[in-house]
């Protein structure tokens, strides 16, 4: 699991500006899973929310709310259909 800033802050002069709350609020009974990532500074995991394994979240999440990524589509290529066999796309 991540949690941090999508960024530095910056003044008008590009220093980075120190003090300034950079990592998300998770309220209680939160459950997240393995490798999930959670950026910004103003981003609220809300009560009992669920952040799934892999999910990738950059603006709050309301109270209960269940936040997974549907599982993705895996293409293999190799022997047969006309491509290298270290020829593939995820």
């Amino acid at each position: 699991m991540t949690l941090g800033a999508k960024s530095f802050p910056r003044d008008e002069h590009g220093d980075i500006v120190r003090g300034e709350k950079r990592h998300p609020t998770i309220e209680d009974d939160v459950v997240i899973y393995a490798n999930a990532t959670i950026l910004g500074g103003d981003t609220t995991i809300g009560r009992g929310a669920v952040i799934g394994s892999s999910v990738w979240v950059t603006r709050s999440v309301e109270p209960g709310q269940f936040v997974t990524m549907e599982s993705p589509r895996l293409r293999f290529r190799g022997p047969g259909d006309g491509s290298s066999p270290h020829d593939y796309q995820i």
